[in-house]
Order: structure tokens, then C-alpha cells, then sequence
């Protein structure tokens, strides 16, 4: 009876081994585990795209655990070497089994756990053998499938290709996605859940299988595909020992011109207008913040456009038509250095990218600077409308205006106004037109910041006696001269050449510029506006000019909401007096396109 439950108990052991066998060797590789459900369904699409076999389990534990399998120990072990190698799953991934886990809920609805494990690669080879059966030749040849191009590499051999990148080739495949769109991380070099969807994004761009993993052939168009858009730029680091300046330059783009302090200049080579100039002073916080103004006067700095500036950093961006530019400036042990980029609108992509490369690179070198008479050219330009080599900003066209209340608003002619996209009061306070009266030739301008000006108009309250010596205050030059010229002359009548009622005649020779600016009484008092000559067949003789009178001017100014100040002036002015109170009243207006 012993030995007949000795056989017994022998076949059941025998009945049982090879499932508990199966169930003991039954593995899986966890690459993460969280706490919560939501998180661990978001973790698992990420690496969706990038690994095979993979499922989602709640252990007893009450975490939410991420793993590939089922596999057999064996074939466990050699995933996790391989897939650690390769950067697809965390290093501190580990061979686990399934009675560590419970509910599956991804795939949701899946039964991986009662799922046989999968054998190693050479099990794998022999069950493809067994399976393959001899064509048969009276079988009817099934319908073709649509065809599609086959990868260039197997996914084992794609990582096996992808294990041998260099550190810096794995971060160039990362700016290629980046450049691409399809990448927002760092620039590391590691493959992480970040990489691997932007590889998978790109090739479903590309019509590829989205393994997210590489292989050769597509790692060389995507590579191909972005060094070609910057193709022809030269991009390498200058050292200019002058400005003491290292940085990323467009070699294949600009050369070295020239040095006019504090620039040095780097000229275009072609016909695509790339230049760079070096910015290299001494200095301090002022000369900085002083740089920042000058920068936003030259034609190379657009109006429109991003500014900002910090406390020892400032950045301009300039958009128009015709150019772009990026300027960045920092203040470093006692210089102020930085660089500008300017080129023609066309590829931003590109630029912009050139642009954040040359940021990245620029490094000031200390202990070196332009000293502030550097320049090496002989003869250097010395036009007022240039700095250093650069062109200035100018407006269109200047006429002349004046202060008539406390709040900066000032009165002026509507001569070109419809020719200017932007008004300012001398070359940088804005200003709009708040009325306009076209038969009388007046406009009143607002500012758009607060002015507080030195002095203001005061109207002469009487009429005034014929040939009373009078000063016309003008920018006769433009913007060529910063304070007004005053023309003197003498009033000719008290009406037009028509009779018109609202106008002064004078005996005074004024140029353009002129136009807008205060006629004065020798004691000081406004007398009138110098008024544009109308458009006609009549040449007048030089020396006539008209002017708008003080009650056509009072009842246009009260009809804006501008109360004007009567003089109370009696004495008469010496001529340096004069000067300087026409100096305080009038001001520029600068036409802009």
C-alpha cells in the first residue's frame, strides 16, 4: 500500500511539474512603476510607440507597474540588456514575474498574465521553420497586397545601429527632431520617452512604421534633411581678438570688413545681405543703457520689433520689409559686449535658428576691448547720418510746431501729414492727430507720453501793426540741426494776397521746414503759424510767406478743448532772450514711413 501511494504521489508530481516549470519561468521585464492610475496610463502611451510585448499591471502593492513580456527568464534577461543598452528603458529596470501582478489595465481588457511566455531568438528562428510549408502548385496565387517600401533595417538592427552613435551624434538626431517640430526637450543625447515619440512622430510624418527607433536610412534623411536647410552658411566659431569676442559666425555668408568703434564689422559676401557686427566698448551700466538708445536710432534696427533690456543685458529685435536684425548686449567685467545679426526677410526658420546658435556660442574674452578711437579705415566717413559705419535713422520729412498747453500738445501744420504712417515730436515721443482743420492748414497733436514742457505759447491778444518786426522760429534744416533757426522779417498785411481774412502776409524768406513753426512779436508773444504755400500756377517771389492769424488759430485750439494763453508780454526781448524761449516753445515734427 506504501509503495502504491509513493507511485501515485510520483505521477502527480509528474502531471504538475511542467505547468508550475512554465509558471516559475514566466518573466517580465518592469521598466517603471507609479502610483497612480491616471499617470501610469499616460507612461504607457509614451513608450507605446517605442516597445513591443508591452502591458500595464496593478501589483499588490497597489502600485501601477509598466513591463514587457511575458517572456521566459532567459529571453527576460537578454531583453533587459539589450533595451537597457540601447537607452529605451530606464537603467534600473529589473526581471520580475507574474505573481507579482494583478489586474492588467492596458491593454485594457487584455490577459498577458494566462499568455504563454515567448522563447529566446533561437526557439523564435525554429518555430518560423516549423511553420513554413511548400507552396502548393495548383493553389490559385492570393491577391496581392498593397505594396510599401521595407525598412531599410530590422528593429533589432536599427538599435544595434542606434547603440553605436556617439554623444554627439544622438544629440544631433535630438536638434534634427527639434528642427523638425518634433521635439520640444533638452538637447542631451538621451533616448528617453520624449526622444523615442518624436521619432515616432517623425517617421509617421515620413509614411514609416512608428517603432520609434531609427533606422540607419532614416536617421541619415533626417540628418541630410537638416543640415541642408543650413547649407552654404559656414557656421563655425571666429575668435576676433580685437572686439575679444568668440562666437558661432555664418563664415560662408559674411567676412571681415572693417573696425569703427564700437563695431566691428563683418560684410555680407553674397547678394543674401547677412551681416554681423561685433559690439566691443568699455564701460559700465550707463554705457549700456546709453547703447540700447543709439542701437534703436540706425536703420538697422527696425522700429518694429521685441526690446527688452535688464539690468546688465538688453535684446533688440527689428522687423520691416526690407531687413531684419537681432541685437544682444551684456555688461562684463567693465565692457559692454554683444553682437548684431541683420539679414533679408526670407528663411526665418533658418535665421532665427542661426541666431539662437550665435547666442548660445558668444563668449567675451576678458581683458580685451575696442579701445574707443579703433578704426581702420582711412578717410572713415564722416557724414552726421552715420555711427561708426551705420546709417541713422531718418524721417521722411521735418516741420516745425509748438507747445501750446501744460499737457505737451502741440500745434503744427496738416502739410504731409497724409504722407506719414508715424508722427513723433522731435524723433522719439509719438504722437497722434486729435484735430484738423484742412482750410486753415492747423492740426493739434497729442503725445502719446507725458511731456512737460519748458514753456509754452502765449497769443499775442491785439492785432498787430503793419511792418512790426517779427521771428519766425523753424526747423528750416530739418532734422539736421537739434534746435530751431529763427528767420526774421517783417508783417507785410493782415490779410492774404485774396483777401482771405485768417491770414498774415510777411515779408520773410522761410524753406520748408519752417512750416508750423510760431511767428513772434519782439516781445515775445505768438503772432501766428507759418502757413504751406497752396499748390498753384503762381510763382511767388521768395521772400512772401503767410502765416494763420492768432483768432483763426483761438477758435480752432477752443474747438479741440485747448484753451490758449494770452500774453501779458509788454517789454521787448533781447535777441539771445528771444532765442531761447523759441528754443523751449518750438518743436520738430518728424514724418515717418
Amino acid at each position: 500500500m506504501k509503495t502504491f501511494f509513493l507511485i501515485v504521489l510520483t505521477c502527480m508530481l509528474c502531471g504538475a511539474a511542467p505547468g508550475a516549470r512554465a509558471q516559475q519561468e514566466t518573466a517580465w521585464v518592469q521598466i517603471e512603476a507609479v502610483r497612480t492610475l491616471a499617470l501610469a496610463q499616460e507612461r504607457v502611451q509614451a513608450y507605446a510607440r517605442a516597445l513591443p510585448d508591452l502591458a500595464g499591471f496593478r501589483t499588490s502593492a497597489g502600485w501601477y507597474a509598466i513591463a514587457l513580456g511575458p517572456y521566459t527568464r532567459a529571453t527576460a534577461e537578454s531583453e533587459l540588456r539589450a533595451l537597457r543598452g540601447d537607452g529605451l528603458i530606464p537603467s534600473d529596470s529589473y526581471i520580475a514575474t507574474s505573481g507579482q501582478y494583478q489586474q492588467q489595465f492596458w491593454p485594457e481588457g487584455g490577459s498577458s498574465l494566462a499568455a504563454a511566455p515567448k522563447p529566446g531568438p533561437s526557439a523564435n528562428q525554429n518555430v518560423g521553420l516549423q511553420q513554413q510549408t511548400a507552396p502548393q502548385p495548383d493553389a490559385q496565387p492570393a491577391t496581392p497586397a498593397t505594396p510599401r517600401a521595407a525598412p531599410d533595417q530590422t528593429p533589432a538592427e536599427a538599435r544595434a545601429s542606434e547603440r553605436s552613435l556617439l554623444p554627439q551624434d544622438r544629440q544631433e538626431v535630438q536638434e534634427a527632431l527639434q528642427w523638425e517640430g518634433h521635439y520640444q526637450g533638452a538637447i542631451d543625447g538621451a533616448f528617453g520617452p520624449g526622444t523615442r515619440n518624436a521619432m515616432a512622430s517623425w517617421q509617421t510624418a515620413q509614411g514609416h512604421d512608428a517603432t520609434g527607433v531609427l533606422t540607419t536610412g532614416q536617421r541619415a534623411a533626417l540628418i541630410k534633411g537638416y543640415r541642408d536647410a543650413f547649407a552654404g552658411l559656414g557656421l563655425a566659431s571666429v575668435r576676433d581678438d580685437a572686439a575679444g569676442i568668440e562666437m558661432i559666425l555664418p563664415t560662408g555668408k559674411v567676412d571681415y570688413a572693417r573696425t569703427e568703434a564700437p563695431f566691428v564689422h563683418y560684410d555680407s559676401t553674397d547678394d543674401d545681405g547677412v551681416r554681423v557686427l561685433l559690439i566691443s566698448q568699455s564701460g559700465n551700466e550707463a554705457t549700456l543703457f546709453g547703447l540700447y538708445d543709439i542701437m534703436q536710432t540706425l536703420e538697422i534696427v527696425p522700429l518694429s520689433g521685441f526690446r527688452e533690456r535688464k539690468g546688465r543685458s538688453f535684446v533688440l529685435t527689428g522687423q520691416s520689409a526690407r531687413l531684419h536684425s537681432y541685437t544682444f548686449a551684456q555688461l562684463a567685467d567693465g565692457a559692454v559686449k554683444g553682437f548684431t545679426m541683420i539679414w533679408k526677410p526670407g528663411d526665418e526658420k533658418v535665421m532665427q535658428r542661426v541666431v539662437q546658435t550665435m547666442r548660445n556660442s558668444f563668449t567675451p574674452i576678458p581683458g580685451i576691448v575696442l579701445p574707443d578711437t579703433a578704426t581702420t579705415s582711412e578717410g572713415a566717413d564722416q557724414q552726421i547720418d552715420l555711427l561708426a559705419g551705420l546709417e541713422l535713422r531718418r524721417p521722411e520729412r521735418s516741420r516745425s510746431g509748438f507747445y501750446v498747453d501744460d499737457g505737451g500738445s502741440v500745434l503744427t501744420t496738416t502739410d504731409v501729414l497724409a504722407q506719414c504712417s508715424r508722427l513723433t515730436i522731435g524723433e522719439e515721443v509719438e504722437a497722434d492727430v486729435s484735430a484738423q482743420d484742412e482750410s486753415l492748414g492747423l492740426a493739434l497733436l497729442k503725445p502719446r507720453e507725458t511731456i512737460a514742457p519748458i514753456a509754452v505759447a502765449e497769443f499775442r491778444p491785439d492785432a498787430p501793426r503793419l511792418n512790426t518786426e517779427v521771428a519766425l522760429a523753424g526747423f528750416s534744416y530739418e532734422d539736421a540741426l537739434s534746435l530751431p533757426v529763427l528767420t526774421y522779417g517783417k508783417l507785410a498785411d493782415v490779410r492774404g494776397l485774396g483777401g482771405e481774412d485768417f491770414v498774415d502776409r510777411l515779408d520773410l524768406s522761410a524753406l520748408p521746414g519752417d512750416i508750423g513753426g510760431p511767428v513772434f512779436d519782439q516781445t515775445g508773444s505768438v503772432l501766428g503759424m507759418l502757413r504751406a504755400s497752396e499748390d498753384g500756377a503762381r510763382q511767388l517771389p521768395p521772400d512772401v510767406s503767410f502765416s494763420v492769424d492768432v483768432p483763426a488759430i483761438a477758435g480752432f485750439l477752443d474747438g479741440a478743448g485747448v484753451s490758449p494763453r494770452a500774453s501779458e508780454r509788454m517789454a521787448q526781448l533781447a535777441p539771445e532772450d528771444l532765442t531761447t524761449l523759441a528754443s523751449d516753445v518750438t518743436v520738430r515734427i518728424s514724418c515717418w514711413n
